[in-house]
């Protein structure tokens, strides 16, 4: 064997490439780190195929690990496999020139995105060994065929024009990497600096990757395991490690899917809500991988906003290496990826209400906002978010949680609508006027709390069917639903006059006064002109000096003992009637849960206060 170095020129391309590389890409050059060890793992996995495959390989007894070497004090970084290894004409083809259409496209991508360069590229075209001469100026490469009857060479290269090959002494099979760092790259001598690379984007190579000889990859990747190989424990350590967390989980999805993405999956509910407690906005939690290696740790793009607080992985070989973060705002890969997942946590989510209702309803007071906010903003998957939703309901006991479902399968034959009704808690719904023509009827009405639950009824507006109607809707039209008059009520021409005197009394404080058909017990009851009154409840929270809450529609209880008697002092010209009125109309007012300015009120209790103890 001749021991003469042999000097070659790096092929055009290569040297547009390495100048990209080296020149333009300095954002995230740790990565580089990564790309090298997912080309040590290739190396290997190849050389484990052709065992089993029967070929007979140089030092069958050489372990399948990754050794990883630091120097601090010469600047130096060593990466060591047991791979494949390569003949003097592969390392040609595989580092001096550009053997595949990949690499042109690479950067022709490059070249097109001007100032907007994204390292994490490299690895989409297959050119991932050449991130190294971002950290080093010098790249040496001793390394040993596979083949029994193999030579060993040393590559050798400062990147920048040409590189030179020499025959070597005979080695181990696999390859030996050299990186003499840049001054600006000393960091990546350092143990701690290469560790923390190798936790956060190389963790779960299927290789031992030993760093100064101690692994580092020391959990496995569960995702690409069978369920029954797998105990609780398992999970649980798993969980700890990949959402930094000390508890367990409370809800756990692993499922692999071929079909119609070929994805691994592994999925966890975090014990609480940290945005319950007020920590601030969650984070998305869940990271996408190709192969096991790190794409894009707790992506933004793989799951929909709504499901942010989930955590785990998500692995699809289909996903090209790296794809750039640009690329997977557009990629329709990621968009099917995206479904898919969505699709199937629904799903179980769905199975867990069925078969274990108690820890769905743990998972529901806890997590429910972002279910619901899903079923505001996610049209693809809203059909399937309505049917997780749980409300109270005035057929319930406090606490006591049931469905749309629920509620559709068990109303009256005669009822022909989903009822519901907004209110800061139950207390304050069921001691409001809003409740009594549907408890007179005997329908159940849904208990809504929050002013986001009404805003999906008003935007889906039916489910299988039945329309979504708000008890304080201003023309709610109940039909046959609604009360028949008393005898005991005013006459209709009494309680026309007395409407028309409380629209002149009341003046721009409502746009129409009427006889209620619907209240049983209560005198009076407003009505928003936005709607419903909790959509003013909520304008009036987000607009600290949306005080005045008129105009309203007021309705009046034409039965009510205290409305015959404000008619009667109608009638008598009683100056007290007036005082009266405005007092009625502001009690039905708080009964809807609406600020009133107290100023005037307080002035007006007084003067009746006062009649009353005269």
């Amino acid at each position: 064997m001749s021991t003469a170095g042999e000097t070659k020129e790096f092929q055009t391309e290569i040297k547009q490439l390495l100048d990209i590389v080296i020149h333009s890409l300095y954002t995230e050059r740790e990565i580089f780190l990564r790309e090298l060890i997912s080309n040590s793992a290739d190396a290997t996995e190849k050389l484990r195929y052709t065992q089993l495959s029967g070929s007979e390989v140089k030092d069958k007894e050489t372990p399948l690990e990754i050794q990883i070497n630091t120097d601090d004090t010469n600047h130096t970084l060593t990466i060591i496999d047991a791979g494949i290894g390569m003949t003097k004409e592969e390392l040609v083809e595989n580092l001096g020139t550009i053997a595949h259409s990949g690499s042109k496209e690479f950067i022709k991508h490059l070249t097109a995105k001007g100032d907007q360069k994204d390292l994490n590229l490299i690895g989409q075209f297959g050119v991932g060994f050449y991130s190294a001469f971002m950290a080093a100026d010098k790249v040496t490469i001793f390394t040993r065929s596979y083949h029994v009857e193999g030579e060993s060479f040393i590559w050798e290269s400062d990147g920048v024009g040409s590189y030179t090959i020499t025959p070597g002494e005979d080695q181990v099979r696999g390859t030996k990497m050299v990186l003499q760092l840049k001054e600006d790259a000393y960091e990546f001598a350092k143990e701690e600096t290469i560790k923390r690379v190798i936790k956060q984007y190389s963790s779960f190579v299927p290789y031992p990757i030993l760093v100064n000889g101690e692994k580092v990859n020391t959990v496995d990747a569960l995702w690409t395991k069978n369920k029954s190989e797998i105990s609780e424990e398992d999970y649980t350590e798993f969980y700890k490690f990949i959402a930094n967390a000390f508890d367990e989980p409370l809800l756990r999805l692993h499922f692999s899917s071929d079909a119609p993405i070929n994805i691994n999956t592994l999925l966890f509910v975090p014990k609480e809500n940290m945005e319950q407690f007020g920590f601030g906005r969650t984070e998305p939690g869940v990271s996408l991988y190709c192969k096991k290696v790190l794409i894009q740790e707790k992506s933004p793009v793989v799951l929909p906003e709504w499901l942010r607080f989930l955590r785990g992985v998500i692995d699809s070989e289909e996903l090209p290496l790296n794809i750039s973060r640009e690329t997977l705002q557009d990629s329709a890969l990621v968009s099917k990826l995206n479904k898919v997942v969505t699709s199937r946590f629904l799903k179980f989510l769905d199975g867990q209400a069925t078969s274990d209702p108690e820890k769905y309803k743990e998972f529901w007071e806890k997590f429910n906002f972002f279910l619901k906010e899903g079923a505001a903003n996610d049209y693809t998957h809203q059909k399937e978010l309505l049917k997780l939703l749980r409300f109270e309901s005035s057929n319930t006991a406090s606490g006591e949680l049931v469905s749309l479902a629920d509620y559709v399968g068990r109303m009256k034959e005669d009822q022909t609508s989903v009822y519901y009704v907004n209110g800061p808690s139950r207390e304050v719904i069921e001691s409001g006027p809003y409740l009594e023509v549907f408890k007179n009827k005997g329908f159940e009405v849904i208990y809504t709390y929050a002013a986001i639950d009404d805003y999906i009824f008003g935007l889906v507006r039916e489910y299988e069917g039945k329309k979504l109607i708000s008890a304080d809707e201003a023309d709610l039209n109940l039909g046959d639903e609604q009360q028949e008059r008393s005898e005991e009520a005013l006459s209709e021409e009494d309680a026309a006059a007395l409407t028309n005197w409380l629209k002149e009394v009341l003046g721009t404080k409502v746009t129409e006064v009427r006889e209620s058909k619907r209240l049983v017990d209560s005198p009076a009851v407003v009505f928003s002109p936005y709607g419903t009154n909790s959509m003013q409840r909520m304008m009036q929270l987000v607009n600290k000096d949306f005080n005045n809450v008129g105009p309203s529609v007021l309705e009046i209880n034409a039965s009510h003992p205290m409305i015959k008697r404000l008619d009667a002092a109608r009638k008598n010209e009683d100056a007290f009637a007036k005082i009266a009125a405005e007092q009625i109309f502001e009690n039905a007012q708080i009964a809807a849960g609406l600020i009133v300015d107290p100023r005037g009120m307080v002035n007006r209790l007084n003067e009746i206060l006062e009649r009353a103890l005269g």
